[in-house]
């Protein structure tokens, strides 16, 4: 049986305001935000929406990915790269005809946060 892969977020406390960092090793700018709000905004029903799909429906690009979701392309692209950034999805480029579209694939099986005072 394969390995389960896991996505590990960390919140820390600081001065009364919450950062979250992705993983060790991970430069501090890329992944470093301050607030709660933050995190309900990456882990937001939408975006539960969006790996949901993902997961069961196996949408060919995000363009599939919007028509399935029922939502525009843009808001979809904008859900899809932030998900991408913190490592629980991937775009996996396909070649067709004369395009390149950006499949979208789960990377993740479980999500671990830790919260730190």
């Amino acid at each position: 049986m394969a390995k389960e892969k896991t996505r590990e977020i960390t919140i820390r406390e600081s001065k009364g305001a919450f950062s979250i960092f992705k993983s060790q090793g991970i430069s501090k700018e890329d992944y470093d935000f301050s607030g709660m709000l933050a995190l309900r905004q990456l882990l937001s029903n939408e975006k539960a929406r969006i790996l949901d799909v993902i997961k069961n429906q196996k949408p060919s690009s995000i363009y599939d990915l919007a028509k399935k979701l029922n939502r525009g392309f843009k808001s979809v692209n904008d859900d899809v790269k932030l998900l991408e950034r913190f490592g629980f999805i991937k775009l996996v480029e396909e070649k067709t005809k004369k395009r390149i579209r950006h499949r979208p694939i789960i990377s993740v099986e479980t999500i671990t946060i830790h919260i730190k005072f």
